[in-house]
């Protein structure tokens, strides 16, 4: 249940059905009205626009035509006890008894639908692909859970999703790390002291990865980087690997594929990817201007094969080879984007780190290429993460190995508060991380606010001696509300709104700061009873009002569903 589409179909029917009347000639823009919860300080259920938007291009007087809307509504629509003209030409409407116990029944017996935009589009979402040279870092953490969230509410809403890892496996990173590792073992085996330099990888989990390769390669003496290089890029590979998906597993996060850039190289699935553009002629051989910018000394003018991403909106057209005639990691990309469109995917969604924010375009223009404009990649950018301990900043740096590791994080925090905290603002934006904030238990740590709300209504229950799923029956002729039901049940009505918003723009956060706001309605509902004896829930092991059961088990369903959809658990004791 929606209400606000509802009462767009409503009115929309009504206005379309009595455009005569209304004296509309231009319907155009009919697509423009809106329901929607009105601002707090009107005493209201809903708000609709019609009268001001119909009112300007129809050019009518908006406040006038608001008013023969109104009366339209009040005659054909017996949903609404009190309906007001305010503003410029808004509809403010307020819902009839009868009208709030049929909504609040329709999402009591329909509990598990309550919210869901049924839809069931295939969407492959590519998200973490850390560099596998060490753990994760809290950077790639926001990452990680923002993928992981958007998969879970594309799946609440019906949707196929493919979560996926590439393994950037390929290449001369890869080599420096199996030389870091190799130069580490010697060190262990011949006491050589290890001489850090940029290109190498100092941080200490270098050093287990090099203890484990010896202890299950007794017999292999290391002397010669070259002729250990297969088995110390295998092997290192693999315990970087496991690192990287344990730290995963913590957060709550298990990918169903992982794709690596070696298989890429040996499927020659590049060469197949350029031969498709070339075929299409959107790769041409030719030359590219310098970089703008810092000067880069090993750039030539070279001749050289170049995608046309500028025919994709792109800004300038892109080099798919080196100097050397050799691929460009964006060219490999192209590959790997090639095999995600062969596999007949909807929607393709990309989540980049801070430092991809230059790179989405080119990405974009390939796959549009790639799929004759009929898929369409979608980057989500999720900026820096900022740490914050007894007011102090952390810094992270992977190769000087003084970086922040996720498993550094959850030494210190919960998942939970790790996952909802990593979703408290958009992706677009720096986060400030404040591990004493997240450690407190108040209003001001939001993911234990959430829980504690739903560990006071099951202490409630347990009060009454009642399940949560037990059924509530309303009774039209005692029916009544306070003034905290009633906030409390508008905030539950923008539930299946908030999910809409939060899929179609793939703004996961939307949920745990409307969850924030629903726990501290029923937050302050609950201390008000500490306040005024007239407002407790319970007398004599009893609940007072079946009213207040029903609103108290609409919160705890959204945020059952909330959270779920967050990964993050519900304790139902605190």
């Amino acid at each position: 249940m929606n209400i606000f589409e509802e009462y767009i179909k409503k009115i929309t029917n009504l206005i379309l059905k009595n455009k005569e009347f209304l004296n509309l000639d231009n319907l155009n823009n009919f697509k423009g009205i809106a329901v929607e919860s009105p601002p707090p300080e009107f005493d209201f259920d809903l708000s609709c626009n019609a009268g001001l938007l119909l009112g300007k291009i129809n050019k009518i007087d908006p406040k006038y035509l608001a008013n023969k809307i109104k009366d339209l509504i009040i005659k054909e629509l017996k949903d609404f006890e009190n309906i007001e003209v305010a503003g410029p030409g808004f509809l403010n409407l307020r819902l009839t008894k009868e009208s709030l116990i049929s909504k609040i029944n329709e999402i009591l017996n329909n509990k598990e639908s309550f919210g869901k935009k049924n839809s069931n589009n295939n969407y492959n979402i590519e998200f973490v692909s850390a560099n596998p040279t060490g753990p994760m870092h809290v950077g790639h953490c926001r990452g990680a859970i923002y993928g992981d969230v958007l998969s879970n509410l594309l799946k609440f809403n019906g949707n196929k999703v493919t979560k996926e890892y590439y393994i950037n496996d390929y290449g001369n990173q890869i080599k420096n790390f199996a030389k870091s590792v190799f130069l580490r073992i010697r060190e262990i085996k011949y006491n050589e002291k290890f001489m850090p330099n940029e290109d190498l990888y100092p941080g200490n989990y270098i050093i287990d990865i090099g203890q484990k390769i010896l202890d299950s390669n007794k017999k292999e003496k290391f002397d010669n980087f070259e002729k250990s290089l297969n088995l110390l890029k295998k092997e290192s590979l693999k315990y970087s690997m496991d690192l990287i998906k344990t730290d995963l597993k913590e957060l709550g996060i298990e990918h169903d594929n992982f794709f690596s850039e070696t298989e890429l190289i040996e499927k020659k699935l590049v060469d197949k990817a350029i031969n498709q553009l070339k075929q299409n002629n959107y790769v041409q051989e030719g030359f590219l201007e310098p970089p703008k910018g810092e000067p880069d000394k090993n750039w030539k003018k070279t001749k050289r094969l170049i995608f046309k991403s500028t025919l994709f909106g792109d800004d300038t057209d892109r080099a798919m080879q080196k100097n050397d005639g050799s691929w460009t990691y964006f060219a490999n990309d192209v590959g790997y984007h090639m095999y995600k469109v062969n596999r007949n995917y909807e929607y393709l969604i990309n989540v980049l780190g801070a430092d991809h924010t230059g790179y989405t375009k080119r990405i974009t223009a390939a796959v549009s290429a790639l799929s004759d404009n009929k898929i369409q990649l979608n980057c989500k950018v999720c900026q820096l993460v900022k740490l914050y301990k007894h007011g102090k900043p952390f810094k992270m740096s992977k190769r000087a190995g003084d970086f922040i590791s996720v498993r550094d994080l959850l030494n210190e925090v919960s998942k939970d508060s790790i996952r909802f905290m990593m979703l408290n603002r958009s992706n677009d934006v720096e986060i400030d991380f404040d591990f004493d904030k997240v450690l407190e238990k108040s209003k001001d740590n939001p993911v234990f606010y959430v829980q504690y709300s739903f560990a006071r209504i099951s202490s409630l229950f347990r009060t009454i001696n009642k399940n949560l799923n037990d059924k509530v029956e309303l009774d039209i002729k005692n029916f009544s509300l306070n003034e905290n039901e009633i906030k409390i049940l508008r905030k539950v009505f923008e539930w299946p709104k908030i999910i809409e918003t939060a899929s179609s723009k793939y703004e996961p956060h939307k949920i745990p700061y409307y969850l924030y706001e629903l726990a501290t309605l029923f937050h302050s509902y609950w201390s008000k009873g500490n306040e005024n004896q007239s407002f407790k829930f319970v007398e004599e092991g009893k609940i007072k009002k079946t009213e207040t059961l029903a609103i108290i088990v609409l919160v705890s369903i959204v945020i059952q569903r909330g959270m779920n959809i967050l990964g993050v658990s519900l304790p139902d004791k605190m």
